[in-house]
C-alpha cells in the first residue's frame, strides 16, 4: 500500500513555524526521504537515491538490514519491554557491552551506554575531571565533539558554537591539518610541530596539569581531515606527562568505518584512556557509549552517573546485531576495499580539476576539499554547495563539512558495492564539471 505523504511545502511552513532555524535543510530544493534499503534511500515522490553519506554517517550495516528488521519485530511482537534503565538488569543490555568490549583495546572494557556521541563525550569529560582532580579540557580547533554545552565548549567551528559554553575548562590547539598546515610545513618538511605545541599550551596557557585531551582519529565535520598517526602517538605521550588523560572521539571513524579494526584507536595502537562512539554503533539507532580502564571505571564509585535511556534494550539489540552483521558480512575488509577504489578514482580527478585541492580520508571516510584556486587555497564554499545539489539530481546524496563548506564528505553504508562507486565517482566528475564551469 503505498503511503500519501504530505508536501515539502507543508512540512518546510511548520518548520519554520515552530522548529528551530538550525540546523538548515541540505540542498536549495530540499527532499523528503521516507523509505530506505541497504545503500538506497528514496524520497516522498519514489525517487531513488544511492545514499553515499550514510545518513550523515550513522549507517554501518546498511538501512533496514533484514537481520536487524526481524529482531526488533521479534521484540515487538512478543511484547519485550521497551525501557527498563540500567537499574534493572538486562540480558540485552549485557550482550552489546560484551560485543563492544571485546572490539575495544585491551584496556578499555568498561562500557557505559549514552543515547549520542555527545553524552558519551560528556561522560568522558566527567570521569577524566573527576579521576584526575583537574578541570582543564584541550581540543583541536576545526575539532567536533557534539552538540551539549560542555561538548561545544570543545567545538573549533564558529558556526556550531554559542555566544558561551560557560560550563567547561577548555584550552585549543591548532590541527594537524596538513592541507593547510597552520606552520607552513608539508609532509616531507614537517617534524610533527603541531604536537609539540600541545606541550607548549600546556605549559603556556593552563597552571601545568590538565583533566583531558580530545580528538578524534579523523576529523569528521572539520572535513574528514586525516593526520598522520604518528601525531597522536606524541600528542598522548604528552597529555599523559601532565597528568591528563587522552579521549579518542571515535563518534565517526568506529563500527569499522575505517577499513582495519572496529576502533581507528586499536588499528593505530593508540594508548588512548577512553574512546567514545555513537551513530554507527546502533546503524542508526540513538546509541552511543564510552569506553575506559578499570582504574577510571572504579574511581567514580562512591558517584551517581544514569542514563535513562542508555543501554534500554531495543537499542542494544541493535547495536549487538549490527556489530554481529559487520563481522559476518567482512564490512570492514569491504571498507578497506570499497575506501581504496573510492579514493583512488578521486586522486585521478584531481588530475583533471584543479578545483580538488586534496583528497583525503580512511577506509569509506573520504573527503574532497575544493578550492578557487590550488595555489593560494582560497575557498570555493558555494561551488562545493552547487556539486552536492546536481549530485542530488543525478541521484546521489553526499554529505559536506570543513569550517567554510568547502568539503564534500562521503561516508557511505559499509556494504556499498564496486558498482555503486563507480557510479557516484562518474556523479561527481559529472557535477565538479557542471558547478566549476566558467
Amino acid at each position: 500500500m503505498n503511503k500519501k505523504h504530505p508536501s515539502n511545502e507543508s512540512l518546510i511552513e511548520i518548520r519554520k513555524k515552530h522548529s528551530l532555524p538550525t540546523p538548515p535543510l541540505y540542498h536549495k530544493v530540499p527532499i523528503q526521504l521516507v523509505r530506505a534499503e541497504g545503500q538506497y534511500v528514496w524520497d516522498s515522490t519514489g525517487r531513488k537515491y544511492l545514499d553515499m553519506i550514510g545518513g550523515i554517517v550513522c549507517i554501518s550495516a546498511g538501512h533496514n538490514h533484514p537481520k536487524i528488521k526481524k529482531a526488533m519485530m521479534e521484540l515487538l511482537e512478543s511484547n519485550q519491554i521497551q525501557h527498563t534503565s540500567l537499574l534493572y538488569l538486562s540480558e540485552y543490555t549485557i550482550n552489546a557491552v560484551k560485543a563492544l568490549a571485546n572490539e575495544a583495546p585491551t584496556k578499555l572494557k568498561r562500557v557505559a551506554f549514552t543515547n549520542s556521541g555527545s553524552e558519551a563525550n560528556e561522560l568522558a569529560f566527567m570521569a577524566a575531571r573527576h579521576h584526575t582532580g583537574e578541570t582543564i579540557v584541550m581540543n583541536l580547533r576545526h575539532g567536533y565533539h557534539g552538540g551539549t554545552s560542555g561538548t561545544l565548549a570543545q567545538c573549533g567551528h564558529m558556526s556550531w558554537r554559542f555566544r558561551s559554553q560557560p560550563i567547561a575548562a577548555s584550552v585549543s590547539v591548532e590541527a594537524p591539518y596538513c592541507y593547510r598546515c597552520p606552520y607552513g610545513q608539508t609532509p616531507k618538511s614537517c617534524s610533527l610541530e603541531c604536537a609539540k605545541q600541545v606541550e607548549k599550551t600546556i605549559q603556556t596557557s593552563t597552571h601545568g596539569k590538565i583533566a583531558a585531551f580530545i580528538a578524534e582519529p579523523v576529523m569528521g565535520v572539520g572535513g574528514f581531515i586525516t593526520p598522520p598517526d604518528e601525531y597522536f602517538h606524541e600528542v598522548a605521550r604528552i597529555v599523559h606527562n601532565y597528568g591528563g588523560k587522552y579521549i579518542s572521539d571515535e563518534v565517526q571513524t568506529g563500527a569499522g568505518r575505517t577499513g582495519h579494526e572496529y576502533f581507528l584507536t586499536k588499528e593505530m595502537n593508540l594508548d588512548a584512556d577512553m574512546i567514545t562512539t555513537a551513530k554507527g554503533l546502533g546503524n542508526g539507532a540513538p546509541c552511543g557509549a564510552t569506553m575506559m580502564s578499570d582504574e577510571i571505571a572504579e574511581s567514580l564509585s562512591g558517584k551517581m552517573y544514569f542514563n535513562t535511556f542508555g543501554g534500554d534494550p531495543y537499542q542494544a539489540l541493535q547495536a549487538k546485531l549490527t556489530i554481529d552483521i559487520i563481522k559476518e558480512e567482512k564490512l570492514i575488509e569491504n571498507a578497506r576495499e570499497m575506501g581504496a577504489m573510492l579514493k583512488s578514482a578521486l586522486e585521478d580527478l584531481m588530475k583533471k580539476y584543479p578545483c580538488i585541492g586534496e583528497v583525503r580520508g580512511r577506509g569509506l571516510m573520504v573527503g574532497i576539499e575544493f578550492v578557487k584556486d590550488p595555489k593560494t587555497k582560497e575557498v570555493a564554499s558555494a561551488e562545493t554547495a552547487a556539486v552536492m545539489d546536481l549530485c542530488k539530481d543525478k541521484g546521489v546524496l553526499l554529505g559536506k563539512g570543513g569550517l567554510f563548506g568547502n568539503v564534500i564528505r562521503i561516508a557511505p553504508p559499509l556494504n556499498v558495492t564496486r558498482e555503486d562507486v563507480a557510479k557516484a565517482v562518474e556523479v561527481i566528475e559529472e557535477s565538479i564539471s557542471e558547478a566549476f564551469r566558467e
